[in-house]
């Protein structure tokens, strides 16, 4: 299916500090069970592991991005719909020169069952036309705030095929390990603050080593960049809400804003500055 055309109020915003041919345009929906919503286009950009606290739902209009779920290889393309779930580590890169245009509805973690966790690592994406097309219909309806009934009812809509295609709840492929799961209620604790490893394996009762080796090992994902995914997660929603980037660098845990304008540039490959500026094109 060809991409859809965007309405005139829904331009992607080119940003000069993205490259020439690089565009971000990112907002945040009053939509229930919508976290944010994103419009990109990248050549260059490549996303280091991370994770998220939403599913993401992905369509890439045209090109095709590479990525690693739970250190697995996989692809998404124009055919396909890809569904990546919350806390699960990925990265992603274009398979070209020419880059790749994606479209991104950030659902919260509540809109499928987080027993469904297991079933998107296995199966993070399906050629299937009919939720190729509703998806691509809720992300219009997502545009425009007076269309946010329409975007309710295909966001039901597109739910509804999501569990069908996921199938039946499953136990989480995640092992909760003890040790591992305390450190990363710590970390989602005191994101904002931070806290030394010498701190929390002492909090947690285990050694330094085996605090690391614990929850690489559970989540795949080292701790400090567990954190640092947080932090940039929250800045984004601090950003579309019109907290200026010095504001937000300090409420999210990062040193200053040069810290904040780093990391933030490395995971999203935009600037803060002009991520927010984004939400007001």
């Amino acid at each position: 299916m060809p991409p859809a055309s965007p309405q005139p109020d829904a331009a992607v915003l080119y940003v000069p500090d993205v490259g020439a041919e690089e565009s971000v345009r990112a907002w945040s929906s009053d939509v229930a069970g919508v976290a944010e919503v994103l419009r990109a286009r990248f050549t260059s950009h490549a996303y280091p592991p991370h994770t998220h606290d939403t599913w993401t739902l992905l369509l890439v209009d045209t090109g095709a991005v590479r990525f690693d779920l739970d250190r697995r290889e996989h692809g998404a393309l124009g055919d396909r719909v890809t569904l990546l779930p919350p806390g699960v580590p990925h990265d992603g890169r274009a398979t070209t020169a020419a880059g790749f245009h994606k479209r991104v509805v950030y659902l919260d973690p509540d809109v499928l069952d987080p027993r469904r966790v297991g079933a998107a690592v296995d199966h993070p994406g399906w050629v299937d036309g009919t939720l190729r097309a509703e998806v691509s219909r809720l992300h219009e309806a997502l545009v425009d705030p007076a269309e946010a009934f329409e975007a309710e009812d295909r966001l039901a809509s597109v739910a509804a095929r999501l569990d069908a295609l996921l199938g039946a709840p499953q136990p989480s492929r995640h092992v909760d390990h003890g040790t591992a799961s305390r450190l990363r209620e710590l970390l989602d604790a005191r994101t904002g603050t931070g806290l030394t490893l010498v701190e929390a394996a002492r909090l947690v009762g285990v050694s330094p080593t085996h605090l690391v080796r614990s929850f690489s090992a559970a989540y795949g994902i080292a701790p400090h960049r567990y954190l640092t995914g947080r932090r940039i997660d929250r800045a984004r929603r601090l950003l579309l809400a019109g907290t200026p980037p010095a504001s937000v660098a300090v409420a999210v845990g990062f040193h200053d804003q040069p810290h904040l304008t780093r990391q933030f540039r490395r995971y999203l490959g935009v600037t803060p500055a002009a991520y927010a500026r984004s939400a007001r094109s």
